[in-house]
């Protein structure tokens, strides 16, 4: 098996004592790139890693027409949002475009943990309230607030009420949504009975961390409808689900429901530091009569500029109708492992995200970092760390789903 090299081990060395234990890093033997191209990453060494996990870069890693959007508004003029300027404005309207005519008012922030933090003030103010209600595993940010309501970095907050994601397998469409509108009511009712009603339920539309959970099953519009009728807001987290991910737009697009606030974040300058809010008018007026917001890097022009150019790219790609496509014929790859590896217990998702639930935590670790050291590279999730996490960037093609699924097939093989 290969070692790192001298030269990583210094630098390994060097990066311990400059940032500490907080830092962590993948894989056994730590990977160094230096270099992206499209679905591809390239290491100090010159070898080429397929890239099936970084949903980051959206649109392929060092995107041209991205790159080229950034250098260009970045000679012209990179200033805040209190002057007047056509980016912001333009972009702000290209995203009311692509959402129900309900959600109409865009705010601009740098990360999505800022997304998600201004969701939970905004719901505070609105409902009066700060009862909040999200899933077993989630993670939503690095924030304070957002840290209390993010079991998978640490316990929640008094004031934060969990409840399992949805579970498809074995059940019904319908019965699976009752099952999760009663953990939102019965979770709402736990936080009336510790003095903290609920103001919101947050949701990630895809459920990642808590091992990637998605169907059919109208859930969302339960849990929504669960939620209003106790006088709290539904709040889409889009960060990991959002711009065309699964084969549309957003995530909670699978089903009829209107959330009364979206958030997004990570793809949406394809790493450049970009996110939003989009919610519903009334909303953002009430916040707005008691509450000022400014960010001062939020929707600047250069930004602005960025997330404008990877929507073009998603649109030029036609991305939903590429990953429906491609994300079809990973689905029957993974499918068809399923039958021959008794190892995979389940697999979940849609689009260009998967989750394919292993035995154990243990194996599914195992296999990672063969797939890494095969030169393919994704992650697990989920409570058990039982899950692989797949999500690369939206270039990929059939072509590179069959070289995922063939290694991934002498993995589980060389584990038996």
């Amino acid at each position: 098996m290969p070692t790192l090299s001298a030269d990583d081990q210094r630098l390994l060395a060097r990066r311990q004592s400059a940032l500490g234990p907080s830092y962590r890093l993948f894989y056994d033997e730590p990977l160094h790139p230096v270099r992206g191209e499209g679905v591809w990453l390239f290491d100090a060494d010159g070898r080429r890693y397929l890239d099936a996990y970084n949903n980051v870069p959206v649109v392929g890693h060092a995107n041209a027409a991205v790159n080229a959007a950034l250098i260009a508004q970045s000679q012209l003029l990179n200033t805040h949002t209190r002057y007047l300027h056509d980016n912001v404005v333009q972009l702000a309207e290209r995203l009311r475009a692509l959402f129900p005519v309900e959600l109409d008012t865009s705010v601009f922030t740098c990360t999505g943990s800022e997304a998600n933090d201004l969701a939970l003030r905004v719901a505070q103010e609105f409902t009066g309230r700060r009862g909040l209600i999200i899933t077993r595993h989630a993670y939503h940010g690095v924030t304070m607030a957002l840290a209390q309501c993010s079991p998978s970095l640490c316990p929640p907050a008094d004031h934060v009420e969990v409840i399992d994601p949805p579970a498809f397998q074995g059940v019904d469409a319908q019965a699976a949504a009752a099952a999760f509108d009663q953990r939102v009511d019965e979770a709402a009712s736990a936080l009336e009975a510790r003095g903290s009603p609920v103001s919101a339920l947050l949701l990630d539309t895809v459920f990642a961390s808590d091992g990637v959970h998605m169907d059919a099953a109208p859930i969302l519009e339960a849990a929504a409808q669960a939620v209003r009728r106790r006088g709290g807001l539904f709040i889409a987290d889009e960060v990991q689900g959002g711009f065309c991910r699964t084969g549309r737009w957003w995530a909670f697009g699978r089903e009829s429901v209107v959330p009364d606030m979206v958030t997004m974040g990570k793809p949406m300058g394809n790493g450049h530091p970009i996110a939003a809010l989009v919610l519903k008018t009334p909303l953002m007026e009430v916040f707005g009569k008691r509450c000022r917001y400014f960010n001062t890097f939020g929707g600047n022009t250069v930004s602005a500029a960025v997330a404008m150019a990877v929507l073009d790219e998603l649109e030029r790609i036609d991305a939903p109708a590429h990953v429906l496509r491609v994300g079809g014929h990973l689905q029957q790859a993974l499918q068809s492992l399923t039958a021959q590896h008794s190892a995979i217990t389940q697999i979940r998702g849609e689009g260009l995200y998967w989750g394919v639930q292993l035995e154990s935590g243990s194996l599914a670790s195992a296999v990672v970092n063969h797939l890494r050291q095969a030169g393919v590279l994704i992650s697990t999730s989920g409570p058990l760390g039982d899950t692989l996490k797949i999500r690369p960037p939206l270039p990929f093609e059939t072509e590179h789903a069959d070289l995922l699924a063939g290694a991934l097939d002498e993995a589980l093989r060389a584990r038996a």
